[in-house]
């Protein structure tokens, strides 16, 4: 009797090739945090990273194409006074990004097309509700706008960065700190790991633990968990003798894992980052010097490892890029920016193709960069699967999109006692304004500029007659 010995799979010969010299970022001085964080953020047109910085927080915003070595002088973004902790990128403008820090503060910039000619040090908005430092970001995938962080304080807020209001506030389902927190695809649950060495599915609008295991992981170390496209969990851990796990979880069954894998022991925890269109995770640890992947499949044993790909020097974080930013006239299906001590090393992983044409089997339809709902909508109920597109010709990212933020009672994140306030002028879009409006603001503003000019002039002169009667 004959058996395939052989498994089928268009991945099993994927490899990994470090970038060339000069593609790398050299002379970053990447951040000392501990935090296990990936310290990177990545898309189609910028590559983010946390680095060192005195007297506060700072991360550096390059362009995709500036490679090389990178001025010291370069302008960063700095506006926190602790430590960033984490940053990411909105799937939906490109050039909008998120920081969370140990200040306690998130906060939302728009980053330019343009290299700016200083730091940028004024965010699009602050985001004040958390009690202890921040260290977990995540946009929404579907709905504009909608931004979740996670706080030391074991709360998990879910923003309208459009207006700067709480959506929701998350604040007694995890008696510990929180370690990581995942969207599904529709962003209608959440996967969160906690302290408590609990994985937890959460329905975050109606406030309640859908489904839970304790210690889905027998290890004391910190535990990660990631959503696939078929709403199974995966999560990295450790076992009770330190060993590195993966498992694949069915939510509907939490008793025993569809599938565990051991891998090696050690100290670093295991970042995972998946991707849906391949359904293909790899393991990035922090401190390794390696990326493993597993292709999970509906066939036993379920979870398939394909290769691991090595090098000498260890990573201190990893950026991952959305698939709409990858080569498909190279057959691209994944690449890193790999963080050294000083450096971001491109790592580009790639399915070995003959053909030059377009192959439709690596690249099914995936996210694009426009919203399915507004946030006001997911909020009120509504989940929308991700607005796909076709890579077929490529991917060109939109020019640069402002984010137009309409304040609303940013700095009180309760509820109003009294009547909502009125929009003063400065609130409202631009759109509600007339010419007329407009130019008598600038006239009145510069009346008062030039009263407190007088003012400033009279005591400067009392100053002098003073200094002068004291001599």
């Amino acid at each position: 009797m004959s058996r395939r010995v052989v498994r089928q799979s268009k991945f099993r010969h994927v490899f990994g090739q470090a970038a060339k010299a000069d593609q790398a970022y050299e002379d970053i001085r990447v951040s000392k945090v501990t935090w296990d964080s990936s310290f990177c953020a990545v898309n189609p047109k910028f590559l983010a990273i946390i680095v060192e910085a005195g007297g506060g927080g700072a991360f550096i915003v390059l362009p995709l194409a500036k490679t090389g070595r990178v001025d010291k002088n370069f302008p960063l973004v700095t506006g926190h006074t602790a430590p960033v902790l984490d940053i990411d990128w909105c799937p939906h403008n490109d050039n909008v990004i998120a920081s969370a820090s140990d200040d306690t503060t998130v906060m939302v910039w728009q980053i330019p097309d343009y290299t700016p000619m200083r730091n940028i040090t004024e965010p699009i908005i602050t985001l004040e509700g958390h009690s202890k430092r921040v260290g977990i970001l995540s946009w929404h995938p579907t709905a504009r706008n909608v931004l979740l962080s996670a706080g030391g304080d074991n709360v998990i807020i879910i923003w309208n960065v459009g207006t700067g209001e709480v959506l929701l506030s998350l604040d007694d389902m995890h008696p510990d700190v929180i370690h990581s927190v995942c969207w599904n695809s529709n962003g209608s649950l959440l996967a969160t790991t906690c302290k408590d060495k609990t994985l937890r599915i959460i329905d975050p609008r109606k406030g309640q633990v859908v489904a839970e295991r304790a210690r889905p992981h027998e290890g004391a170390r910190p535990l990660r968990a990631v959503f696939t496209a078929d709403g199974k969990l995966l999560s990295t851990g450790f076992s009770r003798m330190s060993e590195r796990q993966l498992a694949l979880w069915d939510p509907n069954n939490f008793e025993e894992p569809v599938a565990l894998q051991e891998m090696d022991t050690s100290n670093g925890v295991l970042l995972p980052f998946y991707d849906p269109d391949s359904s293909i995770v790899y393991l990035c640890g922090k401190g390794d010097s390696s990326i493993r992947y597993f292709e999970i499949t509906d066939e036993p044993p379920f979870v398939h490892y394909l290769n691991t790909f090595s090098s000498k020097e260890p990573q201190r974080g990893m950026g991952f890029m959305p698939k709409r930013g990858l080569d498909v006239s190279k057959c691209e299906i994944a690449r890193f920016y790999k963080l050294h001590e000083r450096k971001c090393e491109p790592i580009v992983m790639t399915v070995p193709r003959k053909s030059d044409l377009f192959q439709d089997d690596l690249y099914p339809d995936t996210p694009g960069p426009e919203p399915a709902l507004e946030a006001d909508e997911w909020l009120a109920g509504q989940d929308a699967e991700p607005v796909l597109i076709s890579l077929r010709d490529g991917y060109v990212p939109p020019k640069h999109r402002d984010l137009r933020v309409t304040k609303r009672n940013i700095l009180d994140v309760r509820p109003p006692s009294g009547p909502r306030r009125s929009q003063s002028a400065s609130d409202a879009p631009l759109s509600q304004h007339t010419l007329e409006t407009l130019l008598e603001e600038i006239k009145a503003l510069r009346e008062r500029v030039q009263a407190q000019e007088q003012r400033i002039t009279a005591l400067e002169n009392m100053l002098c007659e003073l200094v002068d009667g004291t001599d």
